[in-house]
């Protein structure tokens, strides 16, 4: 299996645990909320779900009432068929949930583990976060030493598209960094608060992340007395 379709599988497994899907909501789901995804079509999507089907991890069902059913074949349509997520599925999904390996670090592959934290519990996503971290800082450390080698022999332009691929990782690093000190300050106070922590569930934590405020919304610390 290739990253590329391995990263595929593991979306359609998370989305599906979410609930059962046709394979147009599955690819409409993919495009919006995934935006790694964009790029793939029905025909990488389709040999997917059949791949997962004949694993054993989902199931697919008729997604029309009997009367549909019975009408589709005199109207020259196909009944919808629904994809739904199986007990064995869910377990292979709350596995490859729980990995952080190398993989876990990579761009893409990255990015639909983090669709799906709210589905992770928090050592895991702290490890990823971490992980992706690092590899980024060793990313950065290497464009450095090659602008400062060859920033000589370059044009202005070049130059400039190596400037900005350094300030996108930079960010991302920075974001990186919020994100694991909200994680961090997230499990202190749980630990603080034993009362607290008995009443939530840890595989799925989101108190994490960091909020941002809505720039639209005045600041409660702004208001004056009147």
């Amino acid at each position: 299996m290739s990253r590329r379709s391995g990263i595929l599988e593991f979306a359609v497994l998370g989305l599906l645990r979410e609930s059962p899907m046709h394979g147009y909501e599955l690819r409409k789901r993919l495009n919006t909320s995934l935006g790694v995804f964009r790029a793939f079509s029905y025909g990488s999507l389709y040999p997917c779900l059949k791949t997962l089907v004949a694993s054993g991890w989902l199931i697919e069902e008729s997604g029309s009432t009997p009367e549909d059913a019975l009408a589709a074949p005199l109207a020259g349509r196909r009944a919808k068929i629904v994809y739904r997520l199986t007990a064995e599925g869910k377990e292979h999904f709350e596995e490859l949930l729980s990995q952080t390996g190398p993989d876990a670090y990579e761009d893409e592959h990255f990015a639909a583990r983090f669709a799906f934290f709210g589905q992770t519990s928090r050592d895991v996503r702290m490890r990823v976060l971490e992980g992706r971290r690092s590899r980024l800082e060793e990313r950065l450390e290497k464009m450095r030493i090659s602008f400062a080698r060859t920033r000589e022999r370059l044009d202005d332009y070049t130059l400039e598209l190596q400037r900005h691929g350094m300030e996108s990782v930079e960010r991302e690093v920075r974001w990186l960094n919020e994100l694991i000190e909200s994680e961090r300050a997230g499990r202190d106070q749980r630990r603080s608060d034993p009362s607290d922590a008995a009443q939530q569930d840890t595989s799925g934590e989101t108190g994490g992340l960091p909020r941002h405020r809505d720039s639209t919304r005045p600041d409660p610390s702004d208001d004056t007395a009147t």
